[in-house]
């Protein structure tokens, strides 16, 4: 009779049911896995024969003959290690070299050579899975235990080897569940943490700050563009600062994520600092939008919730720079394979930095230009001109000025600006209540003809713009967002035509 127990596969940041049968049969000695498995997958025969012998049990062996494993479903694929325990447990169970009860338990965890268990990725998405499947119980090496327990009403067993698992199944040696009911209490303390880089710190670049809390208040992209060591940097990473906490759902939805990459810090903490992700230039698109032969979230999903940074803008790769535009509009990312498709959240805040010309001195006061006309066009040309008109937020960082450099005086803090931030977003959600969104920047058409009617006085004036400055109609319905969240951060009702004349200020001269 085939032993049958239960594990879980993968699927982007969710996971999906696996059964794990094991069957003995008469015949010429064979340890064979089937089920759609990875290269991991069926090298785990090699690493659970020896766990088990170094557990004291006896592996598969010819006197056993046939050992089949059966991963169901057979028609989903099935990639890493996390196969290694229920697969020796099964066998243990089918070979009656122990009796247990596999009823409503879950297991997942890599197997050592000398029986002990490491770290799997995606544990969080696991533990969800299993506790909405009515399973009552799951086992996972100690290091993930923590990150599984912050899945409430599910008891989770953490342990160190194979040994401590059967002595704990076969109750010679109870373990006890691992218990973090305190994580909501820990993850509010750490929400307390200083930001590394606060606005009070920046000198000068005052409309570039006021551009800071615009995008923070409504959830807008923006593009920097000014020469070196002006502080495009600095205020990209003061950006998340200045944006609202993470609450305890934002947190464990980004933790899910974070976990099926493998990145989630070992003991389980939650982040209490919303992401930052800077990727280099040299990043590729996989790298940057997730994907892969098995599918994993890139940087675009490591930074739901927060910002993504990209510096020296048009040095990226313009294929890869093209792959932005799904994510900046739906806020997802769906990656297409021949087996399937996974969407990913990319919920993301986007800052883009470039300098105005290969040499970065373009209409600089103090430096001269030495780059050739051509070599300008061909370096703005990088940028596409439908990428960019995603791009709510256009603002200059010009270099400072001595007087501005030197200044004693330390301008608002980040705890100030994003009080202001926070009254902003708390108007969006009580007006987006039953719409199904929560910023701003998220608007459909059928939003923006709700929310962001102009008076008479504000319509003439966005009529005269589109005229003489030939916006589109996306980038018209932009502008009208961003006027939106302007009138928000100063409590107006309506949009006024000083607000519409503010956001006209962060568009570019020159509409491509």
């Amino acid at each position: 009779m085939p032993a049958k127990l239960y594990s879980a596969a993968l699927r982007g940041i969710n996971a999906k049911i696996v059964e794990v049968e094991c069957d003995l049969a008469p015949g010429l000695f064979n340890f064979s896995i089937v089920g759609l498995p990875d290269a991991a997958v069926k090298e785990s025969k090699d690493r659970v024969s020896a766990a088990l012998k170094n557990s004291g049990a006896s592996p598969p062996s010819r006197r056993n003959k046939r050992v089949t494993v059966n991963l169901a479903p057979a028609d989903l694929k099935k990639e890493g290690p996390a196969y290694d325990l229920p697969i020796a447990l099964g066998y243990l169970l089918v070979s009656e070299q122990t009796k247990f009860d596999a009823e409503k338990k879950l297991f997942a965890g890599e197997l050592a050579l000398d029986g002990n268990l490491r770290p799997i990725a995606g544990v969080l998405s696991i533990a969800i899975e299993a506790k909405n499947r009515g399973f009552k119980t799951l086992f996972v090496p100690k290091t993930n235990a923590a990150e599984a327990a912050l899945v409430e009403n599910l008891e989770i067993i953490g342990a160190n080897n194979l040994t401590e698992i059967l002595d704990h199944l076969e109750n010679k040696k109870p373990i006890t569940p691992h218990k973090n009911s305190e994580f909501g209490k820990e993850f509010i303390k750490n929400l307390e943490e200083e930001p590394e880089i606060d606005m009070a710190l920046i000198r000068g670049q005052e409309k570039a700050k006021r551009v800071l809390e615009i995008a923070a208040s409504g959830g807008h992209n923006i593009i920097f563009s000014g020469p070196p060591g002006s502080g495009k940097t600095l205020l990209a990473k003061a950006l998340a600062s200045i944006l609202p906490k993470l609450c305890l759902e934002e947190a464990i939805e980004v933790a899910r994520i974070w976990s099926a990459a493998g990145l989630l810090k070992e003991g389980g903490a939650l982040l209490s600092q919303r992401p930052f992700r800077a990727p280099h230039h040299t990043a590729s698109g996989v790298s940057l939008v997730g994907g892969g032969a098995w599918p994993r979230p890139g940087e675009i999903s490591l930074a739901h919730r927060g910002v993504l940074f990209l510096d020296e803008f048009p040095e990226f790769s313009r294929d890869v720079l093209e792959n932005l535009r799904q994510p900046l509009e739906e806020n997802v990312v769906t990656i297409s394979r021949a087996q399937g498709s996974l969407t990913f959240p990319a919920q993301f805040l986007m800052v883009a930095a470039m300098n105005p010309c290969p040499c970065g001195y373009l209409n600089d006061t103090q430096k001269e230009c030495i780059c050739a006309p051509g070599q300008i066009i061909k370096y703005k040309r990088k940028l596409s001109g439908p990428l960019l008109d995603r791009i709510d937020l256009h603002v200059e960082a010009p270099r400072l000025k001595y007087e501005e450099m030197s200044k004693e005086s330390y301008g608002e803090s980040s705890g100030a600006v994003r009080k202001r931030v926070e009254k902003a977003r708390e108007i969006q959600t009580a007006r987006f209540k039953n719409e199904g969104i929560l910023t701003n920047r998220e608007m459909s058409i059928r939003h923006i003809k709700k929310y962001c009617a102009l008076d008479e006085t504000a319509e003439k004036m966005m009529k005269s713009a589109v005229s003489s400055m030939g916006f589109s109609t996306r980038t018209y319905h932009r502008l009208l967002k961003i006027s939106r969240t302007i009138a928000d951060l100063e409590n107006s009702i309506n949009i006024k035509p000083q607000h519409l004349a503010e956001a006209l200020q962060y568009r570019p001269r020159e509409e491509v």
